[in-house]
């Protein structure tokens, strides 16, 4: 079984909410996925995440789309910041 960490689309008709998921690559966008990781919501450019869980994905051979890969790079970009200032204080 192939699996993906990709975008889930949630929310109403022009307001979207995508939850980023683990899930077996045949499935349909909105359909069964394996596991919830974070959730994203354009609208706010608000961005949560189980970055262990995401790991422990990426570890076994998922393979992250496109949207997903980016998203998970401004991520780690944000926690790179943050953690010098955690050491500031």
């Amino acid at each position: 079984m192939a699996v993906h960490i990709r975008l889930a689309r949630a929310g109403t008709s022009k307001v979207p909410y995508y939850r980023v998921v683990a899930a077996d690559h045949r499935c349909a966008r909105g359909g069964r996925f394996i596991e919830r990781l974070g959730s994203w919501d354009p609208r706010r450019s608000a961005l949560s995440l189980n970055r262990t869980r995401v790991r422990f994905w990426m570890d076994r051979g998922a393979k992250a789309s496109a949207t997903v890969a980016k998203l998970l790079r401004q991520a780690e970009r944000i926690a790179a910041q943050a953690e010098p200032e955690k050491r500031a204080e």
